[in-house]
């Protein structure tokens, strides 16, 4: 009898420490699940610098970069690990986490080797555009983004949305297997988007064009300071500047005008709280994604000298509109339930400084020159022959198929021509494609071989001496984007913040990569890392 209460009080025992186990897993699971965020927000800001970020910062209201710089984490040395990023390249690299070496968008254009003719890194004659002529999609982009990873991880459940002002920013941001990604067309100012992930325009964007056109309100809207204040608070102090400013938007690049001016922040945010408000992103337990790129340069591309008060308004819409957007998302899945990470496309535009008036060490490197000259000295080693393809910015592509018929090492060939490029004035290096595949591991070179892709980039890359201007015959097509005006080596110094669910307020100040992001988001919604991402995610 006694052995026979012993086994049922131990039997008693074992199943309350069992239901208590048990209990105690489920809460665990629901603590876990709770730390997932509903939505996560990733937004690029173009040229977006540390400076100027600071400088501003007694422009901002309480509840955009000053509740981030607040209440987030601060990465202050934020880098990108490729030479010379630009938006195209760095939207790619922080939507994959890996360099271009992997992903493919070396840059915003690149040589087509069958047409002859510069690329852009999005077209794609095999879709439609939605509201546009323009044929776009991410057939270019070699690899998965984090984007992509969530849809495979959820089945296709979750939502992913991509809103930029350019095509370029908002498609390699969304990835492969978006559910909308739209932009705003050039030549209407209409929000569009491409064939390639749905048959039609999303609700709200369609809202968007329909009662807020672009189209409608450029015709009455200038664009003029945000607030007075902003006309009494200057941080350019080399010359006075007039109390205030005023832009009209018309002729035929009255949209592209738009897009470098502080008033594209205001439209996108609305824009972007529009697709939160009326879509079911952040409506259930499944994480959701919305990649968003917002503008931090200078009107039309000018010296910030000489429009120091643009640069200022520019911010201080730039921080109204992350302010909108973090309200809006709050208020849809409520404050901690959404994870926020912020950063720069890393590069800043140059303005074309007349450095000699100052006996600053300068000149001009005529880049057709330099090929012109190239290609007679290889006829003169090798015999006549057409050897030299195309070149594109400081990028030299050579003809592979006369060098094959004539039986040529195309090793030995770019050797020599690296050793002629070098004698030439203004040159600081050139880098062969067989130097950045297989050379001597350097942090300079690792940077380098970041964003060369054997595909896509040239067989030489000249590096020009600080302080030299750039002459290519290509500017006219590529725009300013894709080759620097003046060669600067100088570091653009960045932020990358993040803020909202497991966040807490941080300052870290080690050197931290762009590319580190796309693992730190994905471990954050508990998915794989992008297919190419090596990095780690951060604390």
């Amino acid at each position: 009898m006694y052995r026979h209460n012993l086994i049922l009080a131990l039997i008693t025992i074992m199943s309350t420490l069992a239901a208590e186990a048990e209990a105690q897993s489920v809460v665990g699971e629901s603590n876990q699940g709770a730390n997932v965020p509903r939505l996560v927000v990733n937004i690029l800001i173009d040229q977006l610098r540390s400076d100027y970020l600071d400088a501003f910062s007694p422009l901002y209201g309480p509840d955009g970069l000053q509740l981030l710089m607040r209440e987030g984490t601060i990465y202050t040395a934020g880098e990108y690990p490729l030479h010379h990023p630009d938006r195209a390249s760095a939207a790619a690299t922080l939507a994959t986490g890996t360099s271009a070496a992997d992903h493919g968008i070396v840059s915003m254009y690149w040589m087509n080797r069958e047409t002859l003719r510069p690329m852009y890194c999005v077209e794609d004659r095999t879709v439609k555009g939605l509201v546009t002529v323009e044929q776009y999609s991410p057939k270019w982009l070699n690899v998965s983004t984090i984007s992509d990873e969530l849809k495979v991880a959820t089945d296709g459940a979750a939502k992913v949305f991509s809103i930029a002002p350019d095509a370029d920013a908002a498609i390699l941001s969304a990835g492969h297997a978006a559910d909308y990604c739209v932009w705003i067309d050039d030549q209407t100012g209409f929000w569009a988007s491409t064939s390639y992930y749905e048959s039609t325009m999303p609700l709200w964007a369609d809202h968007r064009n329909t009662h807020q056109s672009l189209d409608q309100r450029l015709k009455k809207e200038l664009w003029r300071p945000l607030v007075t204040e902003n006309a009494n608070f200057s941080y350019f102090l080399s010359r006075p500047v007039d109390k205030s400013f005023e832009h009209v938007f018309k002729g035929n690049q009255q949209y592209v005008s738009f897009k470098t001016s502080g008033l594209v922040n205001d439209e996108v945010a609305a824009t972007a709280c529009m697709a939160v408000e009326m879509s079911e992103l952040g409506d259930d337990a499944t994480p959701d994604y919305l990649a968003v790129s917002l503008y931090a340069g200078n009107f039309e591309h000018n010296a910030v000298s000489t429009m120091p008060l643009e640069i200022q308004d520019t911010y201080v819409r730039l921080d109204r509109a992350i302010a909108a957007i973090i309200e809006t998302v709050e208020k849809k899945v409520g404050k901690g339930n959404a994870l926020f990470a912020l950063t720069s496309t890393g590069y800043s535009e140059e303005e074309p400084t007349d450095l000699s008036k100052f006996r600053i060490p300068s000149g001009t490197f005529d880049v057709n020159r330099a090929v012109s000259l190239l290609g007679m000295y290889m006829v003169a080693v090798y015999g006549q022959g057409d050897y030299i393809e195309s070149t594109l910015g400081t990028e030299i592509y050579f003809n592979h198929k006369v060098l094959e018929e004539r039986q040529i090492n195309i090793s030995e060939f770019q050797s020599r021509a690296q050793d002629f490029l070098l004698q030439l004035s203004g040159v600081k290096d050139v880098f062969t494609a067989q130097r950045l595949l297989q050379g001597a591991w350097t942090p300079g070179i690792s940077r380098m071989r970041g964003g060369f892709n054997p595909q896509r980039s040239g067989d030489l890359r000249i590096q020009v001496q600080p302080g030299w201007h750039i002459k290519t015959q290509d500017t006219s097509i590529i725009g300013t984007h894709h080759q620097p005006k003046i060669a600067r080596e100088s570091h653009i110094a960045f932020p990358i913040i993040l803020y909202g669910t497991g966040i807490k307020p941080e300052v870290v100040n080690i050197p931290v990569t762009v590319d580190c992001i796309a693992p730190t988001l994905s471990k954050a919604m508990r998915i794989r890392a992008p297919n190419a991402c090596s990095q780690a995610p951060l604390k």
